[in-house]
């Protein structure tokens, strides 16, 4: 059931709209005495689920009985994250999920499904893991809340990815992440169908019984041209595939955008309280390496960053392995237990490698060249590149530099897909 569907394209939804609506839609699901709600981590800071989240702690009160950040492989929130983010909510709320030893397993998706949806590519099991709390907590609802944004792994975020990443378990998470970069990264972002969607929807589909009702609030955000920041486009909520449908086709209008003609320089920009990995700063690549010229260069600047993998196994398997492409990341798994025991990792190495389409440059501000270049980036000084591109005087698009140089500068790759309509197809 659809209990709020709002906004358009051109829709700025301010928080008394945005809580006005949602009140409207809880009070559509009737009283509750035990409520969880699954939100993002501070890396989604901009969703707007802190706030949401807040409005759901001053609508149930005490019946709001836990806060449970989809962290998937994610480090904890701080304290001051948690403030920052979700405002005056009492930390005694929040718990921790650790993606390695707090889940359960709701069933298995059978291999020959897998086997169908990734075209014979792969045949194992897939194990629908959830955190213990969602099955064993008591809980008379759970509310999951999220943005709706173009994704590398499953074609647009959010939905079941929020319960079954986000909550799930390492085993889940490593085999779907490595489904989705064994059928193509290029074949699967800014799409709401895809294998990993529906490997997700068949979890969902035949397990899902096994949970407290599950209604998923969903927000799609972009960038406000006018104010240089962001505006709230959309809010929907239910408890179908039907609320992620909507929401999906709203995003894609809202944070795809279509360029007439290749980027031969793109310059990208990672705030440094959101990024601090190049697990997360990936998505400068994943987000704009349809919309890249043959041998052009992208250019991260990354003042935040300062490790590989934020989990010190996967950080570890990075910096051995290294951002070298398909064929060299199959092959290490073919011959490396590590790599077959994490191919969440393998995934990852796939994704954020051009495939020597284009060339990578890192301006990281915690890591050395010697670090960058053993990972198979081109590296940069980031105070020096930071000068030159102040990401405080560019806006979003293409920039002609005073010397002339052209660049397609990205504010943020988290809220937009970028391609040319030769490189985004069906």
């Amino acid at each position: 059931m659809i209990y709020l569907d709002i906004g358009g394209v051109s829709s700025k939804l301010g928080r008394d709209e945005l809580k006005t609506a949602l009140f409207a839609a809880l009070d559509k699901l009737g009283p509750r005495k035990r409520v969880l709600v699954l939100p993002p981590d501070f890396t989604r800071f901009h969703s707007q689920a802190g706030f949401l989240t807040q409005c759901f702690y001053e609508y149930y009160g005490e019946s709001l009985a836990a806060v449970l950040p989809a962290l998937g492989t994610h480090s904890p929130m701080t304290d001051g994250q948690l403030t920052e983010m979700f405002g005056n909510i009492p930390k005694s709320l929040f718990k921790v999920h650790n993606w390695r030893t707090d889940v359960v397993t709701l069933g298995t998706v059978p291999p020959e499904y897998v086997r169908e949806i990734t075209e014979g590519k792969l045949d194992f099991e897939w194990p629908v893991q959830v955190n213990r709390m969602l099955v064993e907590g008591g809980f008379d609802l759970i509310l999951s809340v999220g943005q709706v944004v173009p994704h590398e792994v499953i074609g647009m975020a959010n939905y079941n990815k929020n319960l079954f990443v986000g909550t799930g378990g390492a085993v889940a998470i490593n085999r779907s992440h490595f489904v989705g970069a064994v059928y193509g990264m290029e074949r699967i972002m800014g799409r709401a169908d895809t294998p990993v969607r529906k490997l997700f929807n068949y979890g969902s589909d035949h397990f899902g019984h096994l949970l407290p009702q599950l209604v998923y609030v969903q927000t799609v955000v972009g960038r406000d041209e006018q104010s240089g920041g962001n505006a709230v486009r959309g809010l929907f909520v239910g408890d179908t595939v039907e609320v992620f449908n909507r929401a999906a086709e709203l995003a894609l209008q809202v944070n795809f955008e279509m360029l007439d003609r290749p980027i031969k320089k793109c310059v990208v920009y990672l705030d440094p309280a959101e990024f601090k990995s190049t697990w997360l700063g990936n998505k400068a690549i994943y987000r704009t390496r349809m919309a890249m010229a043959d041998g052009g260069e992208l250019l991260i600047m990354a003042p935040g960053v300062k490790e590989f993998g934020e989990d010190p196994v996967i950080d570890r398997l990075i910096r051995k392995y290294g951002y070298f492409g398909t064929s060299r990341v199959l092959e290490a798994v073919k011959n490396n237990a590590d790599l077959q025991d994490n191919l969440g990792a393998a995934a990852h190495l796939i994704h954020g490698s051009s495939e020597g389409r284009f060339n990578i440059t890192y301006a990281a501000g915690g890591l050395s060249k010697a670090e960058i270049e053993a990972a198979g980036f081109r590296y940069a000084d980031c105070a020096a590149t930071m000068a030159r591109y102040n990401p405080e005087k560019l806006r979003d698009g293409w920039v002609t530099m005073p010397d002339g140089e052209e660049i397609f500068f990205v504010s943020n790759p988290a809220l937009g897909l970028w391609s040319t309509a030769e490189r985004f197809k069906g």
